[in-house]
């Protein structure tokens, strides 16, 4: 069975940034306001995060249930993992995320720092410093045969595309936000079309999903 590399539920500004500058512990996302720019996610009834019954259905909440369907393993950069620059400071931290990360699979962080890998519930963290190939190599084999996804950020993302490593990838613009600066995933959609097909399919919530796959 082939084993996929993919890009999943990625939201992106009108201009194509990912999150903004000037992360800190305090905010992720830099300048960028999460709940603005995640907010068709938080609607749909089947958010992982909400609290209370409801939420919409419809094409948003399909790729919501879809998000984890069939993945194995995920790869992201080390600036989704923390705030924290240069050699690590301190070992304690341990992402965002507590002690139940959502993964529930291995993650594999890259960065040019490595540290022990750890486990929380049923996620283990690996620190790796190594070239897109061999990390998705290592990636695909704790996988044991499900797909991998790239989870971010935009900067991370693009290091798989230039290496031509990605096989589809759902990106979602949110044409009401601007940022302006930041980590930024393409000016335009336009520039994959020379290595993949695409959908474009407006949501009634105002996003718009754009479906890549290889040609």
């Amino acid at each position: 069975m082939t084993q996929l590399l993919r890009v999943q539920n990625f939201t992106v500004s009108s201009d194509g940034f990912g999150a903004g500058e000037g992360q800190t512990l305090e905010r992720p996302f830099g300048h960028a306001d999460p709940m603005s720019l995640m907010s068709w996610a938080g609607t749909t009834a089947s958010w992982k995060m909400r609290t209370e019954p409801g939420g919409s259905r419809g094409l948003d909440d399909y790729f919501i249930r879809d998000y984890d369907h069939n993945i194995g393993a995920e790869i992201m950069g080390r600036n989704k993992f923390g705030p924290q620059r240069g050699p690590w400071e301190n070992e304690e931290w341990q992402g965002w995320w507590g002690d139940e990360p959502p993964f529930h699979t291995p993650v594999f962080v890259m960065t040019h720092h490595t540290r022990p890998s750890f486990t929380l519930s049923d996620t283990t963290f690996h620190f790796v410093d190594d070239d897109p190939a061999k990390v998705l190599e290592g990636a695909k084999e704790a996988a044991q045969g499900k797909d991998v996804r790239v989870g971010g950020g935009a900067t991370t993302i693009r290091v798989f595309l230039e290496a031509d490593l990605v096989d589809t990838l759902h990106v979602v613009v949110s044409p009401s936000i601007t940022l302006g600066s930041g980590a930024r995933l393409w000016e335009s959609p336009d520039e994959l079309t020379d290595r993949f097909h695409l959908d474009v399919v407006p949501s009634p919530s105002g996003v718009v999903h754009h479906l890549f796959w290889r040609k």
